[in-house]
């Protein structure tokens, strides 16, 4: 094989050599040539006595003149007519008998090979390019590109003997899995649902955001299922040609009628199946014509293929609806982002094969990745690998995969960036308002660490993890987000009386959130419970293309009143906090400068602790009531305790301390008397719960959602950025 192609490249250069020597010498004169001229100056010279010689080659003449220019004969050519003899025009023309000296007439032989190889000889270049042509198109079209078959399918189909990817690789979608899985079985053993008159599903859309697992899912059953499986991507059915993307379709569709019953994947179907009439082309867009094919050989006259098409995307809204109706998709299975249980279950499949430390915990690694797709958790254990390898150690420990998450979220770390003392002060101290408000607001997400190491475009970050997965928002919940957000711009204002533009993407998605709140869902007080604007998004990718106003200027003016007035509470909320709480505030952000990052337990140390010198401090002024808590419920037995505790909850009861001890407290519901309404308490105990009121309360344990316990969760790391 490696010989053949050798000579026949060899053959090629050969050729192209040959031409070019030919073409050389057919289009260039000749160099002794040094003019031509007609042959009446040829006979004009005869009757001078110039000419000493004339040479006859056919039609040729070379004649050599007796003068010299230079010592050297100046030749020059011409040429007669066809058939013609050139004695007998010469004796015609000039007198040969009274020149005292008649030029030599010598004539070559030009008859029989010589005229063939001329005649070949001027033939020569159209054979050439013609053979050179006929070359490449049989090369092209005996090659894997198919550079002319323009109408032949891209599919390719892969061994289904040897699967690479099976039902066991997949992890974290079991349900989608399972789906799928019913598909297979229908194609092994037919007989189990034919004898209840079931059919075969027509086609199944995989649907979810990017990295989930829809291709991955696709190669799964093409391992398990045993059958043929062609594969091929939407982007592949169109090229600029009219009719290609429609002949490519019916040559796909009779590729896979030949090796029926077999499955047939399409991934990014949204390349060619959009709605019909959005194209510049109207009706006769080729994408249109395409996905008109499409939609016949899925469900036309033929109904007994016994192909069943599998397709991916994460557009499912701009999707035409002749393609999603039943008999061709019958099936749509939506891929969502994995929960706890699932990333477990992904980082046990990634992690197979790699030597783990025995420290590492996959349940630890997977409750700090919330939000993360399939995708995500295979890069995350590959970054892991390389950090390892980095460092030449055997084994990959968990430092590895704490960085490895780092990594992913916020970018590496910038060592190299220097930065003055003043704005690393600066940076602390932003990222300590952001954790210590976090840290105080009850339906805030737990602070996972802090950090003023810079990474990718950020000069710090706190990072917030929920303790479990959230699939719903409460308006506390976003009210202290709102807080939280605002955490590291109130910490600039009060330590250094001054702000920064650190904050600004802590303002931005503050005012995106209070916008939600207000517009999306329903969360005004003002405007009561509607939504304002009718928007455009990309469902599975989390963005929004555009909005249409359907509401008046004067609803928009109260819009932008109650979007202020969220924010300027969570401003004020979170400056109140850090107020209360400023040698806390100062004692993290000293940390921060001295050792730049904290989490985990030396994290919880540092909030457990008192700040240094508190209890030294002259008495502060006792703050005032939170402007953010329900009013107290009047008291008619005994005294009200004093205002003297640091801090007031928002439903009204009053925290002695900030710390460990502080979050064990349980919270008590306090029945309420004959005389007395209903109240809260909070303690370690019944037998000293501090409140508002005193007895005659009778105190029970309770779970209700304001206990200190029932704190929101968020579906995906909470990222504040400095």
């Amino acid at each position: 094989m490696g010989n053949n192609r050798w000579i026949r490249n060899s053959l090629i250069y050969l050729l192209i050599i040959i031409g070019v020597i030919v073409v050389f010498y057919t289009l260039i004169p000749s160099f002794g040539s040094s003019e031509q001229l007609s042959i009446t100056d040829v006979f004009n010279d005869v009757r001078s006595g110039k000419v000493d010689q004339i040479i006859v080659d056919g039609e040729k003449l070379t004649v050599i003149p007796r003068t010299t220019i230079g010592g050297e004969a100046t030749k020059y050519t011409s040429r007669i007519g066809e058939n013609a003899d050139f004695y007998t025009l010469l004796n015609e023309a000039v007198d040969l008998d009274r020149l005292t000296s008649p030029p030599k007439v010598d004539y070559k032989g030009s008859g029989g090979f010589g005229s063939i190889f001329g005649i070949l000889l001027n033939f020569l270049p159209l054979i050439f390019f013609g053979g050179l042509i006929l070359l490449m198109m049989r090369q092209a079209q005996g090659s894997n590109n198919q550079t002319m078959s323009f109408g032949r399918s891209r599919a390719r189909m892969m061994p289904f003997n040897r699967p690479s990817v099976t039902f066991n690789d997949v992890a974290g979608v079991d349900e989608a899995k399972a789906e799928l899985e019913e598909v297979v079985d229908f194609l092994k053993y037919p007989e189990r649902f034919l004898s209840l008159g079931a059919r075969i599903p027509k086609g199944v859309l995989l649907v979810g955001p990017p990295g989930t697992g829809k291709t991955l899912l696709a190669r799964a059953v093409a391992g398990e299922a045993g059958t043929p499986f062609f594969h091929i991507s939407g982007s592949e059915f169109v090229e600029m040609f009219v009719g290609v993307g429609a002949a490519r379709v019916r040559d796909l569709f009779e590729q896979a009628k030949r090796n029926a019953p077999c499955i047939l994947f399409v991934d990014e179907i949204d390349a060619v199946g959009r709605h019909r009439g959005a194209g510049l082309g109207g009706g006769h867009d080729e994408r249109e014509q395409t996905l008109n094919q499409i939609l016949v050989e899925m469900d036309g006259f033929e109904t007994n293929t016994n192909i069943i098409v599998i397709a991916a995307t994460n557009r499912p809204d701009i999707l035409d609806p002749a393609l999603l109706r039943p008999g061709r998709f019958d099936r749509r299975v939506t891929l969502d982002l994995p929960d706890v249980v699932g990333r477990g279950a992904i980082l046990k499949v990634h992690v197979a094969g790699k030597p783990l430390s025995n420290e590492i915990s996959i349940e630890i690694v997977a409750r700090e990745t919330p939000g993360f797709s399939g995708a995500d958790l295979s890069n995350l254990v590959n970054e892991a690998a390389l950090l390892a390898a980095r460092k030449n150690q055997s084994s990959i420990f968990m430092a590895d995969f704490e960085e490895a998450i780092e990594r992913v979220i916020a970018g590496p770390e910038r060592k190299s960036r220097v930065i003055s003392q003043r704005e690393k002060e600066m940076t602390a101290y932003h990222e300590a308002g952001h954790a210590l408000v976090a840290w105080l607001l009850p339906h805030a997400d737990r602070v996972h660490k802090i950090s003023i190491v810079s990474r990718g475009n950020m000069g710090g970050h706190t990072t917030l993890l929920p303790d479990e997965d959230r699939y719903l928002w409460t308006k506390n919940q976003f009210q202290d987000m709102l807080g939280v957000m605002m955490g590291g711009r109130v910490a600039e204002e009060l330590i250094f009386d001054e702000v920064t533009t650190g904050a600004s993407n802590d303002i931005e998605r503050a005012t995106k959130t209070a916008l939600g709140m207000v517009k999306r869902y329903g969360m005004s007080s003002s405007l009561g419970p509607r939504t304002f604007g009718k928007r455009e998004e990309l469902v599975f990718l989390g963005r929004e293309i555009s909005e249409e106003r359907d509401y008046g200027d004067k609803i928009a003016e109260e819009i932008d009143v109650e979007v202020r007035h969220l924010i300027n509470s969570a401003y004020r909320q979170a400056q109140q906090h850090l107020m209360d709480y400023k040698p806390k505030l100062v004692q993290i952000a000293e940390y921060l400068i001295e050792h730049e990052a904290i989490s985990g337990d030396a994290l919880r140390r540092l909030f457990n602790d008192d700040p240094p010198g508190i209890e030294s401090e002259p008495a502060r002024p006792i703050p005032a009531p939170s402007p953010y808590a329900p009013p107290a419920p009047p008291v008619t037995h005994g005294d009200p305790l004093p205002q003297s505790g640091p801090f007031i909850r928002q439903f009204g009861h009053q925290r002695s301390s900030i710390g460990s001890a502080a979050r064990r407290r349980l919270a008590y519901r306090i029945t309420p008397s004959p005389l007395m309404g209903e109240g809260w308490g909070e303690g370690e105990n019944p037998a000293d719960v501090t409140t508002w009121a005193t007895p005659p309360f009778i105190l029970s344990p309770s779970k209700d959602p304001l206990s200190l316990d029932g704190r929101g969760l968020e579906p995906a790391p909470y990222l504040i950025r400095g």
